[in-house]
Protein backbone atom coordinates (compact mmCIF):
# COMPACT_ATOMS: atom_id res chain seq x y z
CA UNK A 1 0.00 0.00 0.00
CA UNK A 2 1.64 3.36 -0.59
CA UNK A 3 1.42 5.89 1.21
CA UNK A 4 -1.31 8.56 1.12
CA UNK A 5 -1.03 12.52 2.03
CA UNK A 6 -1.57 13.07 6.30
CA UNK A 7 -3.33 16.77 7.41
CA UNK A 8 -0.41 18.63 9.17
CA UNK A 9 -3.12 19.34 11.77
CA UNK A 10 -3.29 15.78 12.56
CA UNK A 11 0.54 14.93 12.87
CA UNK A 12 0.09 14.88 17.01
CA UNK A 13 -2.02 11.92 16.50
CA UNK A 14 0.80 9.95 15.51
CA UNK A 15 3.32 10.74 17.78
CA UNK A 16 2.24 10.35 21.46
CA UNK A 17 4.81 11.15 23.80
CA UNK A 18 3.37 9.30 27.06
CA UNK A 19 0.87 8.24 29.48
CA UNK A 20 -1.92 10.84 30.34
CA UNK A 21 -1.08 12.18 33.63
CA UNK A 22 -2.64 13.87 36.22
CA UNK A 23 -0.81 17.49 36.98
CA UNK A 24 -1.75 18.77 39.99
CA UNK A 25 -1.12 22.37 41.56
CA UNK A 26 -2.26 24.53 44.95
CA UNK A 27 -2.41 28.07 44.74
CA UNK A 28 -4.13 29.64 47.94
CA UNK A 29 -5.38 26.82 49.07
CA UNK A 30 -7.30 25.68 46.62
CA UNK A 31 -5.99 22.43 44.78
CA UNK A 32 -6.65 21.53 40.91
CA UNK A 33 -6.03 18.57 38.36
CA UNK A 34 -4.93 18.97 35.24
CA UNK A 35 -5.34 16.03 32.41
CA UNK A 36 -2.01 16.76 30.10
CA UNK A 37 -0.52 14.62 27.36
CA UNK A 38 2.11 16.36 26.46
CA UNK A 39 5.64 15.86 28.12
CA UNK A 40 8.44 13.86 28.20
CA UNK A 41 11.50 13.02 30.17
CA UNK A 42 14.89 14.56 29.15
CA UNK A 43 17.38 13.70 31.58
CA UNK A 44 18.31 11.45 33.85
CA UNK A 45 19.88 12.70 36.54
CA UNK A 46 18.72 14.89 37.83
CA UNK A 47 15.21 13.33 36.50
CA UNK A 48 13.91 16.47 34.14
CA UNK A 49 10.99 16.59 32.61
CA UNK A 50 9.36 19.19 30.02
CA UNK A 51 5.69 19.88 30.14
CA UNK A 52 3.77 21.68 27.47
CA UNK A 53 1.15 23.67 29.19
CA UNK A 54 -1.50 26.15 27.59
CA UNK A 55 -1.58 29.64 28.80
CA UNK A 56 -5.42 29.07 27.77
CA UNK A 57 -5.39 26.21 31.02
CA UNK A 58 -6.68 27.28 34.35
CA UNK A 59 -3.42 25.50 35.94
CA UNK A 60 -0.68 27.33 33.66
CA UNK A 61 -1.00 30.64 36.25
CA UNK A 62 -0.55 28.78 39.07
CA UNK A 63 2.31 26.91 37.80
CA UNK A 64 4.12 29.94 36.65
CA UNK A 65 3.23 31.33 40.03
CA UNK A 66 4.30 28.91 42.31
CA UNK A 67 6.68 26.76 40.30
CA UNK A 68 5.64 23.72 41.74
CA UNK A 69 3.54 20.57 40.52
CA UNK A 70 2.91 16.81 41.14
CA UNK A 71 2.66 14.41 38.01
CA UNK A 72 0.23 11.60 38.87
CA UNK A 73 0.22 8.69 36.70
CA UNK A 74 -2.91 6.99 36.44
CA UNK A 75 -3.55 3.09 35.28
CA UNK A 76 -6.88 2.69 32.83
CA UNK A 77 -9.11 2.11 35.75
CA UNK A 78 -9.53 5.98 36.16
CA UNK A 79 -9.61 6.63 32.51
CA UNK A 80 -13.25 7.91 32.64
CA UNK A 81 -11.77 10.20 35.72
CA UNK A 82 -8.93 10.90 33.98
CA UNK A 83 -11.08 12.32 30.64
CA UNK A 84 -13.48 13.89 32.62
CA UNK A 85 -10.84 16.08 34.29
CA UNK A 86 -9.26 17.06 31.04
CA UNK A 87 -12.96 18.23 29.92
CA UNK A 88 -13.58 20.74 32.72
CA UNK A 89 -11.64 23.55 34.13
CA UNK A 90 -10.52 24.01 37.69
CA UNK A 91 -12.21 27.79 37.37
CA UNK A 92 -15.02 26.57 37.92
CA UNK A 93 -15.20 23.23 39.81
CA UNK A 94 -13.04 21.67 42.54
CA UNK A 95 -11.95 18.42 40.10
CA UNK A 96 -11.21 16.23 43.16
CA UNK A 97 -14.44 16.39 44.63
CA UNK A 98 -16.29 16.59 41.60
CA UNK A 99 -14.39 13.04 40.52
CA UNK A 100 -14.18 11.27 43.78
CA UNK A 101 -10.18 11.71 43.85
CA UNK A 102 -8.14 11.75 46.87
CA UNK A 103 -5.58 14.42 47.52
CA UNK A 104 -2.54 13.07 50.00
CA UNK A 105 0.52 15.72 50.70
CA UNK A 106 3.37 15.85 49.47
CA UNK A 107 6.72 15.73 50.87
CA UNK A 108 8.59 18.51 49.16
CA UNK A 109 5.97 20.57 47.09
CA UNK A 110 2.39 22.44 48.37
CA UNK A 111 0.75 20.56 44.96
CA UNK A 112 -1.03 17.15 46.46
CA UNK A 113 -0.32 13.45 45.08
CA UNK A 114 -3.71 12.09 44.02
CA UNK A 115 -4.15 8.66 46.40
CA UNK A 116 -5.51 7.07 43.67
CA UNK A 117 -2.76 7.39 40.94
CA UNK A 118 -0.04 4.19 40.94
CA UNK A 119 2.85 6.72 40.89
CA UNK A 120 2.96 10.66 41.95
CA UNK A 121 5.99 12.96 40.66
CA UNK A 122 6.98 16.10 43.44
CA UNK A 123 8.22 18.31 40.31
CA UNK A 124 9.95 22.02 40.89
CA UNK A 125 9.89 24.00 37.71
CA UNK A 126 13.49 24.77 36.91
CA UNK A 127 13.21 26.46 33.04
CA UNK A 128 11.00 28.91 32.25
CA UNK A 129 12.58 29.95 29.24
CA UNK A 130 9.87 28.66 26.67
CA UNK A 131 7.36 28.95 28.33
CA UNK A 132 5.86 32.41 26.50
CA UNK A 133 6.59 31.02 23.13
CA UNK A 134 6.07 27.37 23.51
CA UNK A 135 4.23 26.52 26.62
CA UNK A 136 7.54 24.35 27.65
CA UNK A 137 8.60 24.15 31.57
CA UNK A 138 10.73 22.05 32.21
CA UNK A 139 10.32 20.23 35.81
CA UNK A 140 13.14 18.52 38.37
CA UNK A 141 11.54 15.36 39.60
CA UNK A 142 12.54 16.30 43.52
CA UNK A 143 10.27 12.97 44.90
CA UNK A 144 8.84 9.85 43.36
CA UNK A 145 6.28 7.69 44.65
CA UNK A 146 5.50 4.17 43.59
CA UNK A 147 2.15 2.71 45.21
CA UNK A 148 3.23 -1.42 44.53
CA UNK A 149 0.27 -2.63 45.93
CA UNK A 150 -1.46 -1.04 42.61
CA UNK A 151 -0.95 -4.31 40.12
CA UNK A 152 -1.82 -2.43 36.90
CA UNK A 153 0.36 0.23 35.70
CA UNK A 154 -1.29 -0.34 32.26
CA UNK A 155 -1.60 3.51 31.04
CA UNK A 156 -4.19 5.43 28.85
CA UNK A 157 -2.24 7.48 25.99
CA UNK A 158 -4.01 10.11 24.17
CA UNK A 159 -4.46 10.00 20.47
CA UNK A 160 -6.63 12.64 19.65
CA UNK A 161 -10.65 12.92 19.03
CA UNK A 162 -11.29 10.91 22.17
CA UNK A 163 -9.46 7.81 21.15
CA UNK A 164 -6.94 6.17 23.80
CA UNK A 165 -4.41 3.14 23.50
CA UNK A 166 -3.93 1.12 26.42
CA UNK A 167 -0.20 0.56 27.46
CA UNK A 168 0.61 -2.24 29.53
CA UNK A 169 2.45 -5.20 27.94
CA UNK A 170 6.06 -5.35 28.38
CA UNK A 171 9.35 -6.88 26.71
CA UNK A 172 12.28 -7.22 27.62
CA UNK A 173 15.05 -7.26 24.86
CA UNK A 174 19.09 -7.60 24.90
CA UNK A 175 21.70 -5.80 22.91
CA UNK A 176 23.48 -8.42 20.81
CA UNK A 177 26.18 -5.64 20.10
CA UNK A 178 29.87 -7.47 20.48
Amino acid sequence: MAKVSFPLSEVYCLIEPGPVILMTTVRNGKANIMAQSWHTMMEFEPPLMGCIVSDRNHSYSTLQATGECVINIPSVELAEKVVGCGNTTGAEIDKFEKFRLTPESAARVEAPLVKECFASLECKVVDTSMVDHYGLFVLEVVAAWLDHDMKNHETIHHLGHGNFMIAGRNIHLRSKAK
